[in-house]
């Protein structure tokens, strides 16, 4: 998804509100679609997180079934109070947090392993009744190669790291247009 600075900067005003809203008075101003009809369109979105640059919430929707601009101030409340590998964000930790978006493409399905591009395609792994996500940014982040990058999903996803060595799973790949507070300063 196409987004110019100035709706990269809507976006995570209304994320950061969305968030402040569960503690104070603070109302999420709704956008001008006519001016920024992208924000009409459906797309899965994620808002991560992270305090003193660790990992503080991550959630999100792969397929927006609502106005992405609702999807991201959604997921930016999920992030804050319902990422079970955190406790609740407090008021106090505000000041702290940093906020990065994540807008997904529409999943597609890959043929190999070898159609991955670390740094360009998030993974999807739906199996057995599990199912795990990692945005495209995760295998940079932490300097992942493709074999580590595919241990990651089967982990994230339940599985044994080696799990996709043994058969060759059906994954899903995705594009992300990420933008964050730092970068839009």
């Amino acid at each position: 998804m196409e987004l110019i600075d100035d709706e990269k900067k809507i976006l995570l005003t209304a994320a950061r509100n969305s968030i402040l809203s569960l503690f104070e008075n603070v109302k999420v101003e709704t956008p001008d679609y006519e001016a920024h009809p992208v924000f009409k369109s459906h797309a899965g979105a994620f808002v991560t997180l992270t305090e003193h640059k660790q990992l503080r919430g991550c959630i999100g929707y792969i397929i927006g079934d609502q106005p992405v601009f609702k999807t991201v101030c959604d997921a930016a409340i999920q992030a804050a109070q319902y990422d079970p590998r955190f406790s609740p964000v407090r008021q106090a930790e505000l000041k702290d947090i940093s906020l990065e978006i994540s807008i997904l493409s529409e999943p597609f399905p890959l043929n190999s392993y070898d159609e991955i591009e670390l740094g360009k395609h998030g993974l999807i792994l739906e199996e057995k009744g599990r199912r795990g996500l990692l945005l495209p940014q995760v295998p940079i982040e932490h300097n992942l190669n493709k074999e580590q990058y595919l241990d990651a999903i089967c982990q994230k996803s339940g599985f044994p790291k080696s799990y996709w060595r043994e058969k060759e799973l059906k994954l899903k790949a995705f594009t992300a247009t990420v933008f964050s507070e730092e970068d839009i300063e």
